[in-house]
Protein backbone atom coordinates (compact mmCIF):
# COMPACT_ATOMS: atom_id res chain seq x y z
CA UNK A 1 0.00 0.00 0.00
CA UNK A 2 1.35 3.36 -0.99
CA UNK A 3 2.70 5.67 1.73
CA UNK A 4 2.24 9.43 1.70
CA UNK A 5 4.96 11.43 3.39
CA UNK A 6 3.71 14.71 4.82
CA UNK A 7 6.07 17.40 6.00
CA UNK A 8 4.96 18.99 9.24
CA UNK A 9 7.68 21.58 9.38
CA UNK A 10 10.73 23.04 7.76
CA UNK A 11 13.97 24.40 9.19
CA UNK A 12 13.21 24.57 12.92
CA UNK A 13 10.90 21.59 12.49
CA UNK A 14 12.05 20.07 9.21
CA UNK A 15 15.69 19.95 10.34
CA UNK A 16 14.73 16.97 12.45
CA UNK A 17 14.80 15.05 9.15
CA UNK A 18 13.14 11.66 9.21
CA UNK A 19 11.93 12.01 12.79
CA UNK A 20 9.56 14.80 11.83
CA UNK A 21 7.91 13.00 8.94
CA UNK A 22 4.62 11.28 9.55
CA UNK A 23 4.05 8.04 7.70
CA UNK A 24 0.34 7.63 7.17
CA UNK A 25 -1.42 4.50 6.00
CA UNK A 26 -3.49 5.25 2.93
CA UNK A 27 -6.75 3.49 3.75
CA UNK A 28 -8.75 5.35 1.13
CA UNK A 29 -6.64 3.94 -1.72
CA UNK A 30 -6.32 7.47 -3.14
CA UNK A 31 -2.79 8.83 -3.31
CA UNK A 32 -1.73 12.45 -3.08
CA UNK A 33 -1.09 12.84 -6.79
CA UNK A 34 -4.56 11.62 -7.61
CA UNK A 35 -6.46 13.58 -4.97
CA UNK A 36 -4.63 16.90 -5.20
CA UNK A 37 -4.85 16.84 -8.98
CA UNK A 38 -8.62 17.19 -8.70
CA UNK A 39 -10.34 20.53 -8.29
CA UNK A 40 -11.64 19.55 -4.83
CA UNK A 41 -8.26 18.26 -3.74
CA UNK A 42 -6.43 21.35 -4.93
CA UNK A 43 -8.98 23.61 -3.23
CA UNK A 44 -8.32 21.70 -0.01
CA UNK A 45 -4.65 22.64 -0.34
CA UNK A 46 -5.58 26.28 -0.98
CA UNK A 47 -7.68 26.25 2.19
CA UNK A 48 -4.74 24.76 4.07
CA UNK A 49 -2.53 27.69 3.06
CA UNK A 50 -5.07 30.12 4.50
CA UNK A 51 -5.37 28.01 7.63
CA UNK A 52 -1.65 28.46 8.27
CA UNK A 53 -2.33 32.17 8.81
CA UNK A 54 -4.31 31.26 11.92
CA UNK A 55 -1.18 29.70 13.34
CA UNK A 56 0.91 32.74 12.44
CA UNK A 57 -1.46 35.32 13.91
CA UNK A 58 -3.83 33.48 16.25
CA UNK A 59 -1.61 32.89 19.28
CA UNK A 60 0.20 35.13 21.75
CA UNK A 61 1.28 38.36 20.02
CA UNK A 62 4.62 38.80 21.77
CA UNK A 63 6.67 39.03 18.58
CA UNK A 64 4.35 41.66 17.13
CA UNK A 65 3.91 43.90 20.17
CA UNK A 66 6.22 43.22 23.13
CA UNK A 67 9.33 45.28 23.73
CA UNK A 68 7.98 48.46 22.16
CA UNK A 69 6.94 51.95 23.25
CA UNK A 70 3.26 50.98 23.46
CA UNK A 71 3.03 47.99 25.80
CA UNK A 72 4.48 47.08 29.19
CA UNK A 73 4.09 44.19 31.58
CA UNK A 74 1.30 43.94 34.13
CA UNK A 75 1.24 41.53 37.03
CA UNK A 76 1.38 38.48 34.78
CA UNK A 77 4.81 37.84 33.35
CA UNK A 78 5.78 38.23 29.71
CA UNK A 79 8.73 36.53 28.00
CA UNK A 80 11.37 38.97 29.25
CA UNK A 81 13.62 38.25 26.32
CA UNK A 82 11.05 39.79 24.01
CA UNK A 83 9.47 42.38 26.29
CA UNK A 84 12.64 43.64 28.02
CA UNK A 85 15.49 42.22 25.88
CA UNK A 86 16.92 40.57 29.01
CA UNK A 87 18.23 37.01 28.71
CA UNK A 88 17.10 36.80 25.09
CA UNK A 89 18.84 33.75 23.67
CA UNK A 90 18.41 31.53 20.62
CA UNK A 91 16.74 29.01 22.93
CA UNK A 92 13.90 31.40 23.80
CA UNK A 93 10.83 29.47 22.65
CA UNK A 94 8.64 32.50 22.03
CA UNK A 95 11.34 34.12 19.89
CA UNK A 96 11.37 31.15 17.54
CA UNK A 97 7.64 30.61 17.17
CA UNK A 98 7.27 32.83 14.12
CA UNK A 99 10.23 31.12 12.46
CA UNK A 100 8.58 27.72 12.74
CA UNK A 101 5.05 28.69 11.81
CA UNK A 102 6.09 30.82 8.83
CA UNK A 103 8.10 27.95 7.40
CA UNK A 104 5.18 25.62 7.94
CA UNK A 105 3.09 28.07 5.94
CA UNK A 106 5.77 28.31 3.24
CA UNK A 107 5.99 24.53 2.92
CA UNK A 108 2.20 24.27 2.65
CA UNK A 109 2.31 26.92 -0.10
CA UNK A 110 5.14 25.07 -1.86
CA UNK A 111 3.08 21.89 -1.75
CA UNK A 112 0.01 23.66 -3.14
CA UNK A 113 2.02 25.26 -5.95
CA UNK A 114 3.54 21.88 -6.80
CA UNK A 115 0.11 20.33 -7.24
CA UNK A 116 -1.19 23.41 -9.05
CA UNK A 117 0.91 22.26 -11.99
CA UNK A 118 -0.75 18.85 -11.90
CA UNK A 119 -4.34 19.72 -11.09
CA UNK A 120 -7.18 19.68 -13.57
CA UNK A 121 -8.16 23.01 -15.05
CA UNK A 122 -10.69 25.10 -13.18
CA UNK A 123 -11.93 28.61 -13.66
CA UNK A 124 -10.24 29.97 -10.53
CA UNK A 125 -6.87 28.23 -10.86
CA UNK A 126 -4.80 31.31 -11.74
CA UNK A 127 -6.40 33.36 -8.97
CA UNK A 128 -5.76 30.61 -6.43
CA UNK A 129 -2.14 30.33 -7.51
CA UNK A 130 -1.81 34.09 -7.03
CA UNK A 131 -3.28 33.83 -3.54
CA UNK A 132 -0.85 31.07 -2.59
CA UNK A 133 2.10 33.09 -3.91
CA UNK A 134 0.93 36.10 -1.88
CA UNK A 135 0.72 34.07 1.32
CA UNK A 136 4.16 32.59 0.71
CA UNK A 137 5.68 35.99 -0.01
CA UNK A 138 4.01 37.52 3.06
CA UNK A 139 5.40 34.70 5.21
CA UNK A 140 8.89 35.53 3.96
CA UNK A 141 8.25 39.21 4.66
CA UNK A 142 7.47 38.41 8.29
CA UNK A 143 10.59 36.25 8.49
CA UNK A 144 12.98 38.76 6.97
CA UNK A 145 11.73 41.56 9.20
CA UNK A 146 12.05 39.42 12.31
CA UNK A 147 15.20 37.39 11.68
CA UNK A 148 16.94 39.08 8.76
CA UNK A 149 18.30 36.75 6.11
CA UNK A 150 16.79 33.26 6.17
CA UNK A 151 16.76 30.20 3.93
CA UNK A 152 14.89 30.70 0.70
CA UNK A 153 12.96 27.51 0.00
CA UNK A 154 10.53 27.62 -2.89
CA UNK A 155 10.29 23.95 -3.90
CA UNK A 156 7.97 21.38 -2.38
CA UNK A 157 10.08 19.07 -0.23
CA UNK A 158 8.80 15.50 -0.21
CA UNK A 159 11.89 13.80 1.23
CA UNK A 160 14.29 14.75 4.03
CA UNK A 161 16.57 17.74 3.49
CA UNK A 162 19.34 18.04 6.06
CA UNK A 163 21.25 21.15 5.02
CA UNK A 164 20.10 24.69 4.26
CA UNK A 165 21.94 27.82 3.17
CA UNK A 166 21.18 31.19 4.70
CA UNK A 167 20.20 33.78 2.11
CA UNK A 168 20.79 37.45 2.82
CA UNK A 169 17.96 39.85 3.60
CA UNK A 170 18.65 41.52 0.26
CA UNK A 171 18.14 38.20 -1.51
CA UNK A 172 14.89 37.55 0.34
CA UNK A 173 13.52 40.93 -0.75
CA UNK A 174 14.76 40.31 -4.29
CA UNK A 175 12.59 37.20 -4.26
CA UNK A 176 9.47 38.38 -2.49
CA UNK A 177 8.98 41.67 -4.37
CA UNK A 178 8.57 40.04 -7.81
CA UNK A 179 6.70 37.14 -6.23
CA UNK A 180 4.13 39.46 -4.70
CA UNK A 181 4.04 41.50 -7.90
CA UNK A 182 3.28 38.33 -9.87
CA UNK A 183 0.50 37.54 -7.40
CA UNK A 184 -0.98 40.98 -8.04
CA UNK A 185 -1.50 40.09 -11.69
CA UNK A 186 -3.21 36.82 -10.84
CA UNK A 187 -5.62 37.39 -7.92
CA UNK A 188 -9.16 38.55 -8.46
CA UNK A 189 -10.07 42.22 -8.63
CA UNK A 190 -13.12 41.91 -6.41
CA UNK A 191 -14.52 42.79 -3.02
CA UNK A 192 -12.87 40.95 -0.16
CA UNK A 193 -14.69 37.67 0.57
CA UNK A 194 -11.99 35.79 2.46
CA UNK A 195 -9.71 35.31 -0.55
CA UNK A 196 -6.76 37.63 -1.13
CA UNK A 197 -7.70 40.27 -3.70
CA UNK A 198 -5.81 42.88 -5.71
CA UNK A 199 -6.33 45.60 -3.12
CA UNK A 200 -4.91 43.38 -0.38
CA UNK A 201 -1.85 42.57 -2.52
CA UNK A 202 -1.40 46.28 -3.30
CA UNK A 203 -1.48 46.98 0.44
CA UNK A 204 1.12 44.23 1.01
CA UNK A 205 3.34 45.52 -1.78
CA UNK A 206 3.13 49.04 -0.39
CA UNK A 207 4.33 47.81 2.98
CA UNK A 208 7.08 45.65 1.50
CA UNK A 209 8.49 48.51 -0.59
CA UNK A 210 8.14 50.92 2.34
CA UNK A 211 10.09 48.58 4.60
CA UNK A 212 12.83 47.86 2.07
CA UNK A 213 13.14 51.58 1.46
CA UNK A 214 14.84 51.97 4.85
CA UNK A 215 17.41 49.25 4.15
CA UNK A 216 20.95 49.82 2.88
CA UNK A 217 20.11 47.74 -0.19
CA UNK A 218 16.92 49.67 -0.98
CA UNK A 219 15.94 50.45 -4.55
CA UNK A 220 15.80 54.12 -5.45
CA UNK A 221 12.08 53.92 -6.14
CA UNK A 222 10.97 51.87 -3.10
CA UNK A 223 9.28 54.78 -1.34
CA UNK A 224 7.61 56.07 -4.48
CA UNK A 225 6.39 52.57 -5.32
CA UNK A 226 5.09 52.18 -1.77
CA UNK A 227 3.09 55.39 -2.15
CA UNK A 228 1.78 54.32 -5.55
CA UNK A 229 0.69 50.88 -4.38
CA UNK A 230 -0.92 52.33 -1.26
CA UNK A 231 -2.90 54.82 -3.31
CA UNK A 232 -3.95 52.01 -5.65
CA UNK A 233 -5.20 49.99 -2.68
CA UNK A 234 -7.05 53.05 -1.33
CA UNK A 235 -8.70 53.40 -4.74
CA UNK A 236 -10.28 56.71 -3.81
CA UNK A 237 -12.21 55.23 -0.88
CA UNK A 238 -12.70 57.50 2.12
CA UNK A 239 -12.80 56.38 5.74
CA UNK A 240 -16.53 56.73 6.29
CA UNK A 241 -17.20 54.31 9.13
CA UNK A 242 -16.88 55.65 12.65
CA UNK A 243 -14.04 54.10 14.61
CA UNK A 244 -16.56 52.52 16.97
CA UNK A 245 -18.47 51.00 14.07
CA UNK A 246 -15.25 49.78 12.50
CA UNK A 247 -14.61 47.58 15.54
CA UNK A 248 -18.15 46.59 16.49
CA UNK A 249 -18.21 42.82 17.14
CA UNK A 250 -19.68 41.01 14.16
CA UNK A 251 -18.68 43.77 11.74
CA UNK A 252 -15.26 42.36 10.86
CA UNK A 253 -16.10 42.12 7.15
CA UNK A 254 -16.87 45.80 6.79
CA UNK A 255 -16.01 47.89 3.74
CA UNK A 256 -12.61 49.00 5.09
CA UNK A 257 -11.18 45.51 5.61
CA UNK A 258 -8.79 44.54 2.82
CA UNK A 259 -7.74 41.21 4.29
CA UNK A 260 -8.37 39.24 7.46
CA UNK A 261 -7.70 35.79 8.86
CA UNK A 262 -11.15 34.36 9.20
CA UNK A 263 -12.75 32.29 11.96
CA UNK A 264 -16.15 30.94 12.82
CA UNK A 265 -17.62 28.80 15.60
CA UNK A 266 -17.90 25.70 13.40
CA UNK A 267 -14.19 25.69 12.58
CA UNK A 268 -13.17 25.55 16.26
CA UNK A 269 -15.96 23.24 17.42
CA UNK A 270 -13.65 20.26 18.00
CA UNK A 271 -11.60 22.19 20.59
CA UNK A 272 -13.32 25.53 21.31
CA UNK A 273 -10.93 26.47 24.14
CA UNK A 274 -7.80 26.21 22.01
CA UNK A 275 -8.63 26.66 18.33
CA UNK A 276 -9.88 30.24 18.35
CA UNK A 277 -7.67 33.30 18.31
CA UNK A 278 -6.34 35.09 21.39
CA UNK A 279 -6.14 38.77 20.40
CA UNK A 280 -8.93 39.74 22.79
CA UNK A 281 -7.06 38.14 25.71
CA UNK A 282 -4.19 40.62 25.72
CA UNK A 283 -3.83 44.39 26.05
CA UNK A 284 -5.59 44.81 29.35
CA UNK A 285 -5.72 44.19 33.08
CA UNK A 286 -6.98 41.19 34.97
CA UNK A 287 -10.76 41.32 35.37
CA UNK A 288 -11.57 38.27 37.42
CA UNK A 289 -11.20 34.52 37.35
CA UNK A 290 -13.46 31.60 36.54
CA UNK A 291 -15.90 32.67 39.25
CA UNK A 292 -17.08 35.40 36.89
CA UNK A 293 -17.21 33.21 33.80
CA UNK A 294 -19.47 34.82 31.25
CA UNK A 295 -19.40 38.19 33.02
CA UNK A 296 -15.90 39.34 32.12
CA UNK A 297 -13.38 38.37 29.46
CA UNK A 298 -10.15 36.67 30.38
CA UNK A 299 -7.32 39.19 30.31
CA UNK A 300 -3.75 38.04 30.69
CA UNK A 301 -2.71 41.31 32.42
CA UNK A 302 0.26 41.93 30.20
CA UNK A 303 0.88 43.94 27.05
CA UNK A 304 -0.71 46.79 28.97
CA UNK A 305 -0.82 50.13 27.13
CA UNK A 306 1.84 52.61 28.22
CA UNK A 307 1.27 56.14 29.43
CA UNK A 308 2.95 57.33 26.22
CA UNK A 309 0.02 55.80 24.34
CA UNK A 310 -2.63 57.25 26.65
CA UNK A 311 -1.00 60.69 26.51
CA UNK A 312 -1.41 60.80 22.72
CA UNK A 313 -5.18 61.17 22.92
CA UNK A 314 -6.90 64.53 22.93
CA UNK A 315 -10.41 65.26 24.12
CA UNK A 316 -11.71 65.49 20.56
CA UNK A 317 -10.28 62.17 19.38
CA UNK A 318 -13.10 59.62 19.30
CA UNK A 319 -10.64 56.74 19.26
CA UNK A 320 -10.09 56.78 23.01
CA UNK A 321 -13.65 55.68 23.80
CA UNK A 322 -13.73 53.44 20.73
CA UNK A 323 -10.42 51.75 21.59
CA UNK A 324 -10.58 51.52 25.39
CA UNK A 325 -13.33 50.28 27.69
CA UNK A 326 -13.81 53.34 29.90
CA UNK A 327 -17.07 52.17 31.49
CA UNK A 328 -17.23 48.65 32.88
CA UNK A 329 -20.74 47.60 33.74
CA UNK A 330 -21.89 45.02 36.27
CA UNK A 331 -21.54 42.52 33.45
CA UNK A 332 -18.67 43.55 31.18
CA UNK A 333 -20.47 42.44 28.04
CA UNK A 334 -23.54 44.56 28.81
CA UNK A 335 -21.78 47.20 26.75
CA UNK A 336 -22.53 45.09 23.68
CA UNK A 337 -25.58 43.12 24.72
CA UNK A 338 -27.83 45.68 26.40
CA UNK A 339 -29.55 48.05 24.00
CA UNK A 340 -30.40 50.66 26.66
CA UNK A 341 -27.72 51.06 29.32
CA UNK A 342 -29.54 53.82 31.20
CA UNK A 343 -30.57 51.40 33.95
CA UNK A 344 -27.26 49.52 34.16
CA UNK A 345 -24.84 49.91 37.04
CA UNK A 346 -21.36 51.13 36.22
CA UNK A 347 -18.85 49.19 38.32
CA UNK A 348 -15.71 50.98 37.12
CA UNK A 349 -15.08 54.24 35.30
CA UNK A 350 -11.77 55.45 33.87
CA UNK A 351 -11.67 59.23 33.84
CA UNK A 352 -9.57 60.65 30.97
CA UNK A 353 -6.92 63.27 31.69
CA UNK A 354 -9.27 66.11 30.69
CA UNK A 355 -12.01 64.85 33.04
CA UNK A 356 -10.11 63.71 36.13
CA UNK A 357 -10.54 66.58 38.58
CA UNK A 358 -12.76 66.12 41.63
CA UNK A 359 -15.28 68.47 40.04
CA UNK A 360 -15.26 66.43 36.84
CA UNK A 361 -15.85 63.19 38.75
CA UNK A 362 -18.70 64.74 40.75
CA UNK A 363 -20.32 66.01 37.58
CA UNK A 364 -20.00 62.55 36.03
CA UNK A 365 -21.71 60.92 39.03
CA UNK A 366 -24.42 63.57 39.18
CA UNK A 367 -25.34 62.90 35.55
CA UNK A 368 -26.64 59.42 36.54
CA UNK A 369 -26.53 59.04 40.34
CA UNK A 370 -28.53 55.80 40.53
CA UNK A 371 -25.98 53.96 38.39
CA UNK A 372 -22.82 55.87 39.24
CA UNK A 373 -22.81 56.79 42.92
CA UNK A 374 -21.14 53.51 43.88
CA UNK A 375 -18.83 53.37 40.86
CA UNK A 376 -15.12 52.92 41.52
CA UNK A 377 -13.44 55.73 39.62
CA UNK A 378 -9.86 55.58 38.43
CA UNK A 379 -8.43 58.99 37.69
CA UNK A 380 -6.03 59.39 34.81
CA UNK A 381 -2.96 59.57 37.05
CA UNK A 382 -3.63 55.99 38.24
CA UNK A 383 -3.80 54.43 34.78
CA UNK A 384 -0.15 53.42 34.58
CA UNK A 385 0.19 49.63 34.49
CA UNK A 386 1.73 47.93 37.50
CA UNK A 387 3.10 44.49 38.31
CA UNK A 388 1.32 44.63 41.67
CA UNK A 389 -1.75 42.38 41.90
CA UNK A 390 -3.43 45.03 44.05
CA UNK A 391 -3.77 47.13 40.92
CA UNK A 392 -6.23 44.85 39.13
CA UNK A 393 -8.67 46.92 37.08
CA UNK A 394 -6.72 50.14 37.65
CA UNK A 395 -6.04 50.89 33.99
CA UNK A 396 -8.42 50.48 31.07
CA UNK A 397 -8.30 47.60 28.61
CA UNK A 398 -8.28 47.74 24.84
CA UNK A 399 -11.78 46.67 23.83
CA UNK A 400 -11.40 46.67 20.02
CA UNK A 401 -11.16 42.90 19.90
CA UNK A 402 -13.82 41.97 22.47
CA UNK A 403 -15.86 38.95 21.52
CA UNK A 404 -19.10 38.78 23.52
CA UNK A 405 -19.95 35.46 21.85
CA UNK A 406 -16.85 33.67 23.14
CA UNK A 407 -16.84 31.28 26.04
CA UNK A 408 -14.77 32.05 29.12
CA UNK A 409 -11.40 30.31 29.01
CA UNK A 410 -8.09 30.89 30.73
CA UNK A 411 -6.31 29.80 27.54
CA UNK A 412 -7.61 32.91 25.80
CA UNK A 413 -7.86 31.00 22.50
CA UNK A 414 -11.62 31.28 22.25
CA UNK A 415 -12.47 34.22 20.03
CA UNK A 416 -13.95 33.61 16.60
CA UNK A 417 -13.71 37.21 15.47
CA UNK A 418 -11.71 37.60 12.27
CA UNK A 419 -8.14 38.82 12.78
CA UNK A 420 -7.80 41.92 10.62
CA UNK A 421 -4.40 42.02 8.92
CA UNK A 422 -4.87 44.79 6.33
CA UNK A 423 -7.39 47.60 6.53
CA UNK A 424 -7.86 50.92 4.83
CA UNK A 425 -6.92 53.09 7.81
CA UNK A 426 -3.45 51.58 7.85
CA UNK A 427 -3.19 51.85 4.06
CA UNK A 428 -3.61 55.63 4.40
CA UNK A 429 -0.84 55.69 7.01
CA UNK A 430 1.45 53.60 4.80
CA UNK A 431 0.83 56.11 2.02
CA UNK A 432 1.55 59.00 4.40
CA UNK A 433 4.87 57.50 5.47
CA UNK A 434 5.83 56.64 1.89
CA UNK A 435 5.11 60.17 0.66
CA UNK A 436 7.01 61.61 3.62
CA UNK A 437 10.05 59.50 2.78
CA UNK A 438 9.66 60.47 -0.89
CA UNK A 439 9.83 64.15 0.08
CA UNK A 440 6.21 64.99 -0.70
CA UNK A 441 5.03 66.36 2.64
CA UNK A 442 1.83 67.75 1.16
CA UNK A 443 0.52 64.37 0.05
CA UNK A 444 1.81 62.83 3.27
CA UNK A 445 -0.30 65.28 5.28
CA UNK A 446 -3.33 64.66 3.08
CA UNK A 447 -3.19 60.92 3.71
CA UNK A 448 -2.55 61.28 7.45
CA UNK A 449 -5.27 63.87 7.92
CA UNK A 450 -7.83 61.59 6.29
CA UNK A 451 -7.24 59.23 9.23
CA UNK A 452 -7.51 62.10 11.71
CA UNK A 453 -10.64 63.44 10.01
CA UNK A 454 -12.42 60.18 10.70
CA UNK A 455 -11.11 60.11 14.26
CA UNK A 456 -12.36 63.60 15.16
CA UNK A 457 -15.52 63.83 17.22
CA UNK A 458 -18.43 65.40 15.42
CA UNK A 459 -18.02 69.14 15.01
CA UNK A 460 -14.29 69.13 15.82
CA UNK A 461 -11.05 69.18 13.88
CA UNK A 462 -7.91 67.34 14.95
CA UNK A 463 -5.97 67.69 11.71
CA UNK A 464 -2.26 68.54 11.85
CA UNK A 465 -0.27 70.99 9.71
CA UNK A 466 3.21 69.49 9.90
CA UNK A 467 4.56 65.98 9.61
CA UNK A 468 7.67 63.94 10.41
CA UNK A 469 8.36 60.31 11.23
CA UNK A 470 7.30 60.79 14.86
CA UNK A 471 3.98 62.23 13.71
CA UNK A 472 3.49 59.07 11.64
CA UNK A 473 4.45 56.73 14.49
CA UNK A 474 2.21 58.55 16.96
CA UNK A 475 -0.71 58.32 14.56
CA UNK A 476 -0.05 54.64 13.95
CA UNK A 477 -0.16 54.15 17.73
CA UNK A 478 -3.55 55.87 18.00
CA UNK A 479 -5.06 54.15 14.99
CA UNK A 480 -3.59 50.66 15.29
CA UNK A 481 -3.45 49.96 19.03
CA UNK A 482 -3.46 46.24 19.70
CA UNK A 483 -3.10 45.38 16.03
CA UNK A 484 -0.06 43.36 15.15
CA UNK A 485 2.27 46.02 13.74
CA UNK A 486 4.17 47.95 16.40
CA UNK A 487 7.46 46.08 16.75
CA UNK A 488 7.78 46.02 12.96
CA UNK A 489 6.96 49.75 12.78
CA UNK A 490 9.77 50.66 15.16
CA UNK A 491 12.25 48.26 13.58
CA UNK A 492 11.41 49.52 10.08
CA UNK A 493 11.87 53.17 10.98
CA UNK A 494 15.03 52.63 13.05
CA UNK A 495 13.38 54.01 16.19
CA UNK A 496 13.09 50.86 18.33
CA UNK A 497 15.88 51.65 20.77
CA UNK A 498 15.11 55.37 21.00
CA UNK A 499 11.39 54.89 21.64
CA UNK A 500 11.78 52.01 24.09
CA UNK A 501 14.28 54.10 26.03
CA UNK A 502 11.85 57.04 26.13
CA UNK A 503 8.54 55.30 26.77
CA UNK A 504 8.94 51.72 28.02
CA UNK A 505 9.65 51.64 31.75
CA UNK A 506 10.37 47.88 31.68
CA UNK A 507 13.31 48.02 29.28
CA UNK A 508 16.47 48.53 31.32
CA UNK A 509 19.19 50.94 30.32
CA UNK A 510 21.67 48.06 30.20
CA UNK A 511 20.05 46.89 27.00
CA UNK A 512 20.90 50.15 25.33
CA UNK A 513 24.30 50.57 26.95
CA UNK A 514 25.37 47.06 25.99
CA UNK A 515 24.64 45.16 22.80
CA UNK A 516 21.09 46.43 22.37
CA UNK A 517 21.92 47.79 18.96
CA UNK A 518 22.69 44.25 17.85
CA UNK A 519 19.35 42.89 19.01
CA UNK A 520 17.28 44.61 16.39
CA UNK A 521 16.80 41.14 14.91
CA UNK A 522 15.41 38.21 16.86
CA UNK A 523 17.69 35.15 17.16
CA UNK A 524 17.46 32.23 14.75
CA UNK A 525 16.13 29.32 16.87
CA UNK A 526 19.01 27.29 18.26
CA UNK A 527 17.21 24.07 17.35
CA UNK A 528 17.26 25.07 13.68
CA UNK A 529 20.99 25.78 13.79
CA UNK A 530 21.82 22.59 15.69
CA UNK A 531 19.88 20.35 13.32
CA UNK A 532 21.18 22.00 10.18
CA UNK A 533 24.12 20.02 8.79
CA UNK A 534 25.36 23.23 7.18
CA UNK A 535 27.51 24.40 10.08
CA UNK A 536 28.23 27.70 8.35
CA UNK A 537 24.62 28.82 8.92
CA UNK A 538 25.28 31.96 10.98
CA UNK A 539 23.41 33.20 14.05
CA UNK A 540 22.32 36.85 14.23
CA UNK A 541 24.63 39.39 15.93
CA UNK A 542 24.27 39.75 19.69
CA UNK A 543 23.36 36.13 20.38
Amino acid sequence: MKKIFLIIGILGLLFTACEDFLTEENKSDINAETFYATEDGFNALVNATYSELRTIYGGAPWLFCAGTDMYVEGRQSQPVGLSEYRFLTPSEVEAGVLYDVCYNAIQTCNMALHYAELTEDNANLDARIGEIKAIRAWSYFLLVQTYGGVSLVTDFISSPVLSFERNSAEEIYAYLVPEMTEALGMVNDAAFDGHITKRAVQHFLAKIHLTRGYESFASNDDFSKAASYADAAIAGQSLNLSFEELWTPGNEQNEEVLFSVQYDAVSIATDPENLGQSQSSYFGPYMGGSDVAGMAPWRSYNLCPTMYFFDLFTENDSRLEATMMLNIYDNYYDYYNVADLSATLVDYYYAPKWASSDADIKAWRDADPSNRNETIVYKYETWEASKNSATDYMHPAIKKFDDPTSAFSTTGMVSTRDLIIARLGETYLIAAEAYLKSGDNGKALDRLNEVRRRAAKEGTDISVSSININTILDERALELAGEYHRWFDLKRTGTLIERCDMYNKDVEASFFNGDGGKKILRPIPQSAIDLNQNKDFAQNPGY
